[in-house]
């Protein structure tokens, strides 16, 4: 009797929580984390016996059956290749990375350098890396491959700041990092450097003697420095090229026949305004061009020459003209 009795209270009660009840909220689906490689290298059994899994000593390591040699992370896998065997099967290292088919995004090629004359090998590999997108690294010995391995595992979620260089932002610290930029000059001849001479400009102006008297400064340190501060800002290959001390390329004379002008007044400087750029421009043409003429042509009589020289200057002259006023014109 009981039982009905709780049934039939309990019945109102529960449909009077759900009309009162608030409507209830559907949960929202949220982006999935990226998924993270194994905490372990993979190694696949053909590497078994490398010498190089015994330098792996601060990562696990487990065989796997991977198209790789060595699965490093998710998105980083690395193939192994010794010269020695490379010399003897060149197939061997093309076959590998078409086997890979573009699953990672880092691919090494650890290339274990144990031949002598390794420069036309290492040439052709790297050849072979650009066009094939594979990152070449090069070793040699077994630990040192062993430890690139445990690198490229423990930096695989590690910042790119870990291994981003410290700019300096304080006045100080660019300071000592622009005197410090010769060999051998360190951070406390630098504070020894400003501290004696007060500024910058006062140290590069300094006499070799004087800079000598600093605590530390030896007769190669100052002579190091001095050559730095006073060496011309340019590159020695572009002085031989022709670069002159202006910044600018040696003018080269022409010969007369190809100008058909005299070049022996120099460069001329272009006018800011362009129109009496081309106007000047056609009045130096005409008159360079009335001597040019006249020297070709072979010499006349007197009166025979006067007589033809005037109408051609006069038709130059008249052309000259009727150019400038239709140059002003569409202006």
């Amino acid at each position: 009797m009981a039982t009905p009795q709780t049934t039939r209270t309990n019945a109102p009660a529960s449909a009077s929580n759900t009309s009162g009840a608030p409507k209830i909220q559907q949960p929202k689906p949220h982006a999935l984390p990226s998924r993270s490689g194994p905490s372990s290298i993979l190694v696949s059994p053909r590497q078994k016996g490398n010498p190089i899994l015994n330098g792996v000593r601060a990562v696990a390591w487990e065989y796997s059956d991977i198209a790789a040699d060595y699965v490093l992370g998710a998105t980083t896998c690395a193939l192994f290749l010794s010269l020695k065997y490379h010399r003897l099967h060149p197939e061997y290292i093309y076959n590998r990375i078409r086997d890979l088919k573009g699953q990672y995004n880092l691919r090494i090629l650890l290339t274990m350098v144990d031949i002598d004359n390794h420069e036309d090998s290492l040439r052709e590999l790297s050849k072979t890396s650009l066009v094939n997108n594979v990152t070449l690294m090069l070793c040699w010995s077994a630990q040192e491959a062993g430890r690139y391995l445990e690198l490229f595992k423990t930096s695989e979620h590690a910042a790119p700041t870990s291994i981003r260089a410290q700019q300096s932002t304080g006045y100080s610290d660019k300071l000592v990092e622009f005197i410090t930029v010769p060999r051998s000059i360190n951070k406390t001849d630098a504070v020894g450097l400003v501290s004696n001479f007060g500024s910058i400009r006062t140290a590069i102006n300094a006499r070799p003697e004087e800079v000598a008297l600093i605590a530390g400064w030896g007769e190669k340190k100052v002579q190091r420095w001095c050559s730095t501060v006073r060496e011309p800002f340019r590159i020695k290959k572009a002085a031989k090229r022709g670069i002159n001390s202006g910044g600018g390329r040696a003018e080269t004379p022409l010969p007369a026949s190809a100008t058909g002008a005299d070049t022996a007044s120099g460069p001329i400087r272009a006018p800011e305004d362009p129109n009496e750029n081309e106007e000047e421009a056609m009045r130096e043409a005409s008159n360079e061009a009335r001597p040019s003429r006249t020297s070709q042509t072979k010499p006349l009589t007197s009166t025979d020459g006067s007589a033809r020289r005037k109408p051609a200057d006069d038709e130059m002259s008249e052309g000259v003209m009727a150019a400038l006023a239709k140059l002003r014109h569409q202006n």
